[in-house]
């Protein structure tokens, strides 16, 4: 049986985390020490969207933790912490990481990916107006630029379609104008409403 499917049946079909069925996907916990069935959960779409940064954290989502905490599958325990950790600044937050006991080794394990030394922050990809970019997304060039090392001149009002997020810069998307790919600041540009 293939690991996907022991996580699987083990989660009863359902995100270990918030109890969700629809959406779920197999989540391998980052920074573990291999690829074992301890180590992976089945976590939903927003679950998994916030768990990554890819969207920023909504607190009322998370109270489920106070149920799910207490589950004996580690990656399920690590997760917990480190969800409850960024949301340190919550009372109900708080109040569960003081009941929440890791071993030394998951407790090293959760620490591995920093959130107890960071803020609660998340980091997107924004326009100059500050709407969340996302990867497919249409926007329109709110000054004219200069493309460095081409005589292409985007002008102000151009529309760039199906842009890209450049990964580790949130200041920065890829867009295709006139035939060549190029990087452009996510200040200059607005995003186009549907």
């Amino acid at each position: 049986m293939k690991l996907e499917d022991i996580v699987l049946q083990r989660s009863e079909s359902k995100c270990e985390l918030c109890n969700a069925e629809q959406g779920i996907s197999f989540y391998e916990v980052p920074f573990s020490t291999g690829r074992y069935e301890q180590n992976c959960v089945m976590v939903c779409k927003k679950c998994s969207s916030q768990i990554d940064k890819k969207e920023e954290l909504d607190s009322a989502h998370w109270k489920c933790l106070a149920e799910t905490m207490w589950s004996e599958v580690p990656g399920v325990q690590v997760i917990a912490w480190r969800m409850l950790t960024r949301l340190r600044n919550e009372s109900w937050a708080m109040e569960n990481l003081d009941m929440l006991y890791l071993d030394e080794d998951k407790l090293a394990w959760a620490k591995a990916a920093g959130d107890h030394e960071n803020d609660t922050t998340v980091d997107l990809h924004r326009d100059c107006n500050g709407q969340i970019l996302q990867v497919g997304d249409t926007v329109v060039l709110i000054k004219s630029l200069d493309v460095k090392g081409s005589t292409l001149n985007a002008k102000l009002g151009t529309v760039v379609k199906n842009i890209r997020l450049v990964d580790n810069n949130t200041e920065q998307i890829e867009g295709r104008i006139e035939g060549q790919v190029i990087v452009i600041l996510t200040k200059y540009v607005r995003k186009q409403n549907p």
